[in-house]
């Protein structure tokens, strides 16, 4: 399911222009390339709405999520993971992810359905390592996401609470990262508008018109 992805589209994504308002979108095709179009660009931009979506596992649990990329050809979004989560074990169990958007300045929410799978290793993998920041790999390096504690806690070594650690330190924390990646299967798009709402769902090799 995931071999073909072409990793360029997972370190930086595809930007393919940048997403404005919503305007009057009558067509299917239209929001096709519109919501590709959103979720592509808000990989560059920490403004968009659609750079922080809600990301639900089969669970019922549910999180913000920051996200990396998304692969325009494929329908794939790419997330990074600490890999002792819990929404590990649960997609293993049950692959099933949601993912929400609601831009408040577009007065649109955009839901996707669709099949996620963690990677722990692999070109991919490392390739999204060496791309984020030493702050950012600092996250890994701590006690696992979930784990009881005594007290207010960020779970790090003491060392590094406000620092920044070296390339050597940060060494033994890349056994914990890993990618979390979502293949969509279909968009429910939903435009609200004072003249009236109007709802699609959009996938892959097909679009329909239903009712707000």
């Amino acid at each position: 399911m995931f071999e073909h992805f072409d990793i360029n589209n997972f370190v930086i994504g595809k930007q393919s222009g940048v997403a404005q308002g919503i305007g009057v979108l009558d067509s299917l095709d239209a929001i096709r390339e519109d919501v590709a179009r959103r979720f592509a660009q808000s990989a560059h931009d920490r403004r968009s709405a659609f750079h922080t979506p809600v990301v639900a596992t089969a669970d019922a649990d549910a999180r913000v999520m920051v996200l990396r990329s998304f692969d325009e050809a494929n329908w794939t979004m790419r997330f990074h993971t600490d890999a002792r989560a819990p929404k590990v074990y649960t997609i293993a169990r049950d692959s099933r992810v949601g993912v929400t958007v609601y831009d408040r300045e577009a007065n649109l929410q955009v839901r996707a359905r669709g099949i996620g799978r963690v990677v722990l290793n692999g070109l991919l993998v490392d390739a999204a390592w060496e791309s984020s920041t030493r702050f950012a790999r600092r996250c890994y390096l701590g006690a696992g996401p979930g784990e009881l504690a005594d007290s207010p806690t960020s779970g790090l070594p003491p060392q590094f609470e406000g620092a920044e650690p070296g390339y050597d330190e940060l060494a033994p924390a890349r056994e914990n990262f890993a990618v979390l990646l979502v293949e969509i299967s279909e968009f429910d798009w939903f435009s609200l508008a004072q003249t009236g709402h109007r709802r699609a769902v959009i996938a892959r090799e097909s679009a329909r018109w239903i009712t707000p």
